[in-house]
């Protein structure tokens, strides 16, 4: 345990963060998705692993994790097969997440489900959680951390 670190991040959940650079995806994942073969395609080349609900892993990233203010697709929600707007509950809750972190409502983008997977192919990283509600796969893209004043 480290002070000031959520303790659901582990070590090599924090080894990739602090590697990850700006403009790099980091896919976080239900436990329906297929996040092994889908890791193996990422800069990552290996599969990370928190078993918590979804929220809770997105609020414990992003304690740590600055999302790209200059691109609109920072962060992503895959979209519901047939049925694009609905917005299950998962993915509110992830919303609200944030929406906290980053201090105001902060849009996430819905991606189509074989859309969402190439952009997962691409990224730098995969999470995969213990999710067991659909559609609790999310894609955050990695900001940049100003210099001190």
């Amino acid at each position: 345990m480290l002070k000031g670190i959520d303790p659901l991040l582990n070590a090599e959940v924090l080894q990739a963060l602090r590697a990850m650079g700006h403009g790099d995806d980091l896919v976080i994942a239900d436990t329906n998705f297929p996040a092994q073969s889908v890791a193996d395609h990422t800069g990552l080349g290996m599969l990370l692993r928190i078993d918590a609900p979804a929220p809770r892993v997105v609020r414990a990233v992003l304690s740590l994790y600055p999302l790209d203010g200059f691109v609109e697709d920072a962060a992503a929600r895959m979209e519901v097969v047939g049925q694009p707007e609905e917005i299950p509950a998962v993915q509110r809750e992830v919303q609200a997440e944030i929406d906290a972190a980053e201090g105001r409502p902060w849009p996430m983008l819905p991606i189509e489900r074989y859309a969402f997977y190439e952009r997962a192919k691409a990224a730098y990283a995969v999470i995969q959680t213990g999710e067991r509600r659909f559609y609790g796969c999310f894609a955050f893209r990695k900001g940049v951390i100003p210099p001190e004043a």
